[in-house]
């Protein structure tokens, strides 16, 4: 899961209020050339949105975010989510995903969160709040003590910053909402979602190739 979310290298971080428009984005953003989406646990369309999406598009990265509970551990898995994602470190809830077999990437931004992640034999972990923690400097600062962790850094990430970030070899992608805004998604504007992900996605190839 962890070299599938690593050839995308963008990870959508979606809010989604209303599950009506679960296939819509998820076809825009396929459209983008972005085969991935975490749809964040923040409402209560989120496991519908899941499940929609996990069945239309069973070839799809459908993860689930702000996975903070066992509930919410058994709700996104039995939804149909491939990958779940945290803002923070709560070790009892890594630890019963990972009994479950389902990948779960956990929200560090210190050296003590990455020992604890280790201590429970994570090698990838969200770097989160990115930016305001001190982005890629930091990512790279935590980096050289840690050897074999990578990251996925979130927060604050956008198209004129993302390049920085996936430059560095340590990072497997990167998650945003620039091109999934509530206001978009809301609104309807697919086409938008569309066309944005389609230069996110042209930035993963001029970096990556």
């Amino acid at each position: 899961m962890i070299d599938e979310i690593r050839k995308v290298g963008i990870v959508p971080v979606v809010v989604i209020d209303d599950a009506k428009d679960a296939l819509p984005l998820a076809k825009a953003l396929i459209d983008g050339g972005i085969n991935c989406a975490e749809v964040t646990f923040r409402t209560a369309a989120a496991k519908d949105a899941i499940k929609i999406i996990s069945e239309a598009y069973p070839n799809m990265l459908v993860g689930a975010g702000t996975v903070l509970t066992k509930e919410q551990v058994d709700d996104a898995v039995m939804a149909g989510a491939k990958f779940l994602v945290s803002p923070g470190l709560n070790p009892r809830t890594v630890q019963y995903a990972m009994d479950k077999g389902v990948t779960m990437i956990p929200g560090v931004c210190t050296p003590s969160d990455i020992e604890r992640g280790l201590e429970l034999g994570l090698k990838v972990m969200k770097f989160f709040p990115a930016e305001p923690s001190g982005g890629i400097t930091m990512i790279k600062a935590l980096a050289a003590p840690y050897t074999d962790v990578l990251f996925m850094p979130t927060g604050g990430i956008s198209k004129d910053n993302i390049e920085k970030y996936l430059e560095f070899n340590r990072v497997i992608a990167c998650g945003g909402s620039w091109m999934v805004s509530k206001d978009m998604i809301k609104s309807g504007d697919f086409a938008r979602i569309t066309e944005l992900s389609r230069e996110a996605m042209d930035i993963v190839r001029k970096v990556r190739g």
